[in-house]
């Protein structure tokens, strides 16, 4: 009986199962804790896209109304991309000043698993946001688009997926550098860019990442296109620049934090 207790009570590793549940209910409580800020987010978000569309209509008129799917689905997808982006560097700018960072890199699972793995919460969590968001844009315009879940779902998500490897580039640099606040807040513009260019002609654009995937998003929520009706070219170009850069980003994200191990300024701020 006591063998049985003694068992039963030793306690056993934990795996990747566990660290994800972990990192997921921790993002539930931030969530629930602190409502204020989530819904802050959403009406600031809201309110950009009142003056947008608002503002755009007093100075653009029928012009701004016979493009405004184009204009929902890129800001949609403009708030995931952000929201992919900034949960790394964000979340370890802010570990870093509260002097809670070590404790990362002393967990059994490596410090870059872990920071993947809270990017991937955040990223949950930015999708129920972003999906709210949405459902009021189309409320305001009166604007009727295609919203298969499946679809919808699977392109916005491997979109993202490439700017979180370049959020995950960026969270290593913070490690290394501490204060990069402005250039990060630079880049995000820059989706802007990225975003809008189906608008133009992609050409070598398509390589670079939310360039293609907007252009497939636009097509799935304005013109109905399912998932399995995309070419297997188009499907894999989408698929394999979210690998890249996720992989890019891993990839530097490993050797910047490497090198702020051996420089001794890992905790320092």
């Amino acid at each position: 009986m006591t063998r049985q207790r003694d068992v039963a009570d030793t306690p056993r590793p934990a795996g990747y199962y566990h660290l994800a549940r972990a990192v997921l209910y921790r993002e539930y409580l931030i969530f629930v804790r602190y409502p204020a800020n989530a819904i802050g987010g959403i009406v600031i978000s809201l309110f950009f896209f009142g003056v947008l569309f608002y503002g755009g209509q007093m100075v653009a008129g029928q012009a701004l109304t016979d493009s405004i799917e184009g204009i929902i689905v890129g800001y949609f997808l403009w708030t995931l991309s952000v929201g992919a982006y900034s949960s790394i560097s964000n979340d370890i700018a802010s570990e870093v000043q509260w002097g809670t960072l070590e404790r990362h890199v002393m967990t059994p699972f490596g410090f870059a698993p872990v920071a993947l793995l809270k990017g991937v919460a955040k990223i949950v969590r930015t999708f129920i946001i972003s999906t709210i968001i949405l459902a009021v844009m189309i409320v305001i315009t009166g604007t009727t688009l295609a919203l298969n879940v499946l679809t919808i779902v699977v392109i916005a998500t491997l979109s993202i997926v490439s700017v979180l490897g370049l959020g995950l580039a960026a969270g290593g640099v913070t490690v290394l550098y501490k204060q990069i606040g402005n250039w990060l807040n630079l880049l995000q513009f820059g989706f802007i860019v990225l975003i809008s260019a189906p608008a133009f002609d992609l050409g070598w654009m398509r390589f670079l990442p939310l360039a293609h995937g907007s252009a497939l998003l636009q097509r799935a929520m304005i013109d109905g296109t399912r998932l399995w009706e995309f070419t297997p070219l188009e499907s894999g170009l989408l698929v394999g620049v979210a690998a890249g850069y996720l992989l890019l980003g891993y990839a530097v994200f490993q050797y910047a934090t490497r090198r702020a191990r051996r420089l001794g300024v890992l905790g320092d701020y």
